[in-house]
């Protein structure tokens, strides 16, 4: 593969002592291409407007990447939920007391929008020591609630960026009724994971009973979507509904009873478990899901060199096979039966 450099040896050289003098280490050579595509925007005689839209993007990934880094090995679930939810509302304090039991009971930590409504539920729930804000500046709602530590809160100016950081940060998504905002962000979690582009996740789906907002929204998913051939049933797999916190919270810590974490490694996706199979449940897998199975067999592997080199789980047992990446509803449903286990 060519290298990504501007084409100036000149310009190359220079970029590279820089990075080796601002410390380097091992992630000099990414941090070099990072230099490169600034200075490919400058000799593009790039528009304002989108030099100012990349170098704000830019900024407002890297101080959350900080904040979050000091928590890395905390599982963290997303709260959304409408802005507009009053504290006398039964979604309030069901918001609040499901954040209270998945920090207290469970020892995860809460992510919200930091706003009010359900976000402020959420982090009233979780007390400022378990709570995050990813807050987006708006006209009508810019302040951060009070729940929230300052140097837990972080601010955006842009969506795409909030939503990459409340993606990449969380283990677990959860939704309580809301408007056009948590329809985006429900069908997005949903997307990203359908798709494979973000790793399978359990979203739980959370109202008081007899709301009826759900079971509306679930309707119209089996009734249209399903119905007409837009997804599949397994699908359908991909989101738990509940009206009990604990019920909700189960769903979400069952998930990773077993099964922990996934990678790509050589096109072989791997899944990572406290315990793998044995022979006969091998088998089982097998039998059961090689119709995800684009060629060879579910097999039992040890951590690859990539995974070694960056110390990503390597201590979980481990099965690999070369996925489809189109069925991520049967995925699910293979994580379902490692849980078992």
């Amino acid at each position: 593969m060519r290298p990504y450099e501007i084409g100036n040896e000149e310009l190359d050289r220079l970029i590279e002592e820089l990075v080796a003098k601002a410390g380097g280490g091992p992630n000099a050579d990414l941090v070099e291409e990072m230099i490169v595509t600034t200075l490919k925007l400058l000799r593009d005689e790039a528009d304002r407007g989108d030099v100012k839209l990349a170098n704000t993007a830019l900024k407002e990934m890297r101080y959350p990447f900080r904040i979050f880094s000091r928590f890395k090995d905390v599982h963290k679930v997303s709260i959304f939920g409408s802005a507009r939810t009053k504290p006398d509302s039964p979604d309030y304090k069901l918001a609040a007391d499901f954040a209270r039991v998945m920090t207290e009971d469970r020892n995860w930590m809460v992510i919200t929008g930091a706003g009010p409504g359900i976000m402020e539920a959420g982090n009233e729930g979780a007390g400022r020591e378990r709570s995050f804000g990813v807050n987006i500046r708006l006209p009508f709602e810019a302040d951060a609630n009070e729940h929230v530590l300052p140097d837990r809160l972080i601010n955006f100016k842009y969506f795409f960026t909030r939503k990459l950081i409340f993606v990449k940060e969380s283990h677990a998504f959860a939704l309580f009724p809301g408007g056009f905002g948590t329809m985006d962000e429900a069908f997005e979690a949903l997307t990203l994971i359908q798709t494979g582009k973000s790793p399978m996740a359990p979203i739980v789906l959370i109202e008081s009973e007899g709301t009826g907002y759900w079971e509306t929204w679930e309707a119209f998913v089996r009734d249209d979507l399903l119905g007409n051939g837009m997804i599949t049933i397994e699908d359908l797999g991909l989101f738990t509904h509940a009206h009990d916190v604990v019920e909700a919270a189960d769903a979400i810590c069952d998930f990773y009873r077993n099964y922990q974490s996934q990678r790509y490694v050589n096109g072989q996706l791997v899944l990572r478990m406290l315990r793998g199979p044995d022979d006969d449940m091998l088998e089982l897998l097998n039998d059961e899901f090689s119709d995800i199975v684009v060629a060879g067999r579910i097999e039992r592997v040890g951590p690859s060199p990539s995974e070694i080199a960056d110390n990503d789980a390597s201590t979980l047992d481990r099965i690999s096979f070369e996925f489809n990446r189109r069925h991520f509803g049967r995925l699910r449903q293979l994580i379902n039966k490692l849980n078992q286990l």
